[in-house]
């Protein structure tokens, strides 16, 4: 891997290597502002420690399973365990890498923009979660993707995503 380039990545093998002790995320906005928190758990969290609504969200999926930003891999891993077929992608190598650590069986490095590679009507869900709604952009990005999701998902499928506001803090510039 090199040594600049997928910060994310790093992040996530070193947090696998030393279970998160002693590390940091950091994190910038487009308006210049920086947080810093002492190691997010999340990434690597068992079903039991999740939010209501990432449980709920979790539930909700069903037949093949599309995991968009998979991370670390733990909705993936959860619904493997489930029973459901899931194919986990992420734009970053390291974070590939950590899915199939954690054995992942279908983790694939590739970008949101390339989902229209897949064949029509190739999943019954598309999971969208740790904010992952973001990946869209602009409005005219998400009329993009949204078009490809619509090819690629079956006719009764479904796209559960999550959102934040990332404006939306306590915190001051």
């Amino acid at each position: 891997m090199k040594k600049h380039g997928d910060g994310y990545g790093a992040m996530l093998l070193a947090g696998l290597k030393a279970d998160g002790k002693g590390m940091f995320e950091i994190s910038e906005r487009e308006d210049g502002f920086i947080a810093a928190s002492s190691w997010p758990p999340r990434y690597f969290s068992s079903y039991a420690k999740w939010s209501k609504r990432e449980r709920q969200a979790a539930r909700l999926a069903r037949g093949h399973v599309l995991d968009v930003g998979c991370g670390a891999g733990r909705f993936s891993l959860h619904l493997q365990q489930q029973g459901l077929d899931v194919t986990a992608i992420d734009n970053s190598r390291g974070a590939i890498r950590v899915c199939k650590l954690r054995g992942v069986k279908d983790a694939r490095l590739m970008s949101i923009d390339d989902i229209g590679k897949f064949m029509p009507e190739s999943f019954d869900t598309v999971m969208m979660m740790g904010n992952n709604f973001g990946l869209f952009g602009g409005f005219q990005k998400a009329r993009r993707l949204l078009r490809k999701l619509h090819r690629i998902t079956a006719a009764s499928g479904q796209i559960i995503a999550e959102a934040v506001d990332p404006y939306r803090t306590k915190a001051k510039l």
